[in-house]
Formats: structure tokens, sequence, C-alpha cells
């Protein structure tokens, strides 16, 4: 195995990462951003490489962490310890909410009722961040999406011809509703084995285990073929990302959204999708 110069690997991450944030200019002066934080890789990546720019940049902004506890029995509990450890070395006050005590019901109370647990679990993960976001007057969300992580999501829309997601695509989405934060992806650019590899290399508390219902996911079957081929094909990943970022440069859609009459929270449709999993989840364990 190749010897990894640790100085220079630093370097190169935070160059990455910096060039991302500044090319893109996802952070502006007096923004207070949120960062999405499982205590996994690429989520504490985010949060430390968010920590540095705030204290190299010459941008003033504030940075608020939020872990969401889906309930998921010997599996969550580690990835919070890891959020709760890094957050307080680097001084980022983070708030933990709970599908429990959102929604009254842990992911593993409803694991059974759906072919893949990833599909109620997203629905909330993304009501209950941006509801944090909001609730706490931040002007972004960060989120750990690594340069994997794009190419899988850009395949799956692909595949399923989801052309209306095209346009999600990107480092950054703009704020369509006053309480619809937008999200931007500081590793945008970031090969995840670089991830892994910055946090051996730094001895980071993570959280490394793999979420036990992700094998349901077509995610999990595109990342498993991308990876394949990236054996025997070196650099293909990279080059799938260059394509695409260079080719599907596609304009946000306009986009009329309205408040769900149930939470208020934005919608296209009243009630919300994640009010609506509510009401079908209570009619399904109450049959």
């Amino acid at each position: 195995m190749m010897k990894i110069e640790k100085e220079s690997f630093n370097n190169y991450v935070q160059k990455n990462v910096f060039d991302t944030l500044t090319g893109y200019q996802l952070i502006n002066d007096n923004d207070k951003v949120m960062i999405g934080v499982s205590g996994g890789k690429d989520s504490i990546l985010t949060l430390h490489m968010l920590s540095r720019y705030r204290q190299l940049s010459d941008i003033d902004f504030k940075l608020e962490a939020v872990c969401i506890d889906e309930g998921i029995a010997g599996y969550r509990n580690h990835g919070i310890e890891s959020a709760v450890k890094n957050c307080k070395l680097l001084d980022i006050n983070l708030e933990i909410i709970s599908f429990k005590e959102a929604f009254n019901h842990d992911l593993d109370d409803i694991q059974g009722l759906y072919k893949s647990s990833c599909m109620p679990c997203g629905i909330y993960r993304r009501y209950l961040l941006n509801k944090a976001a909001y609730d706490h007057g931040c002007d972004k969300i960060a989120t750990g999406h690594n340069m994997d992580d794009e190419i899988q999501s850009f395949l799956m829309t692909f595949a399923r011809n989801d052309q209306n997601k095209f346009s999600k695509f990107g480092p950054a989405l703009n704020r369509i509703h006053e309480k619809m934060v937008p999200r931007i992806k500081p590793l945008w650019q970031l090969a995840e084995k670089d991830v892994g590899i910055w946090c051996v290399v730094n001895d980071i508390e993570i959280h490394d285990e793999e979420c036990p219902y992700s094998v349901t996911s077509l995610r999990s079957d595109v990342k498993n073929f991308l990876n394949r081929l990236e054996q025997e094909n070196k650099g293909i990943k990279r080059n799938i990302f260059d394509s695409f970022k260079n080719t599907f440069n596609i304009a946000q859609q306009d986009v009329s959204l309205s408040t769900c009459e149930f939470c208020s929270q934005p919608t296209a449709n009243s009630p919300c999708n994640a009010c609506k999993l509510t009401e079908e989840i209570n009619e399904l364990l109450n049959k």
C-alpha cells in the first residue's frame, strides 16, 4: 500500500474543499450555516473543514450543527457519540433531534412497512434538517455529500428518468421558499476514498459502520457497481463526475411552493410528504 504523507495529503484535501467553497461562493459574510452531522466520515470532515474555513478565510460566518436520531438500535448511538465529541472539540453547538420525538416512532418501529427503509428515512431526515435550520435562523445547510454520492445520485436520477431532479445537481441550491433553507455541498469535488483516508491519517473519531437498512436501497447497488468499475478502470468515477459537471448545466426551475396545512413547513402540495407519510404509517401500524 502506498504510504500517505500526512501534511501534503491534508493540504490536498483542504485545497479541494476550500476551492469548492470559494469557487462556487457557497458561504458569504454574515451567513449562519447549519451542518448536518451524522457522525460518519463525510459529515465529520465537513464539520472540521468548515471550522477551519471560518478560521482561515476572510469570510465572517457562524456555524451550528444538528444530528438526526432515526432510532436504529445498536447503530445510531455510535454516530451521536461521534457527533457530540467532534462538535465539542471544535466548540460548535449541536442539537440532537429524534424521529421518536418528532413523529412518535423510530425507524426500527416502521422498517418492515416499506420495501426500503431509506424512503421514509429520507423524507423524515430532509424534513427535520430543514426545519431545524429554519428554526435556528440559518441561511444554508451544509451536508457531507462527496463526489461519489453525487455520481450515484446522478446515475439513479438518469435510470429513473426523473428529469426534474437534474437541476438539483451541483454544489449549491437556490432558496425557493422563505422556509426552505438552501443546501451546500463543500465535499462536492472530493472522492469518498479521500474522505476516509483523511479521517485515518488524522486519527479523527468517526462512526464508520454501514447503516443496517442501506443494503435495501438502489443507491447501495449503484455504489457497488461504480466501485467495481473503478477497480477495473482507475479514474472512471472522476471522468463521470467531470463529464456531467461540464455537460449538465441545467438551471434550477422555478417552483411554486406553499405551506403544509398541518405543520406549516414548505411543500409543493399540502399535506407535505412528512405529514402524509406519518398518517400512512399510523394507519399501517394500527391495522
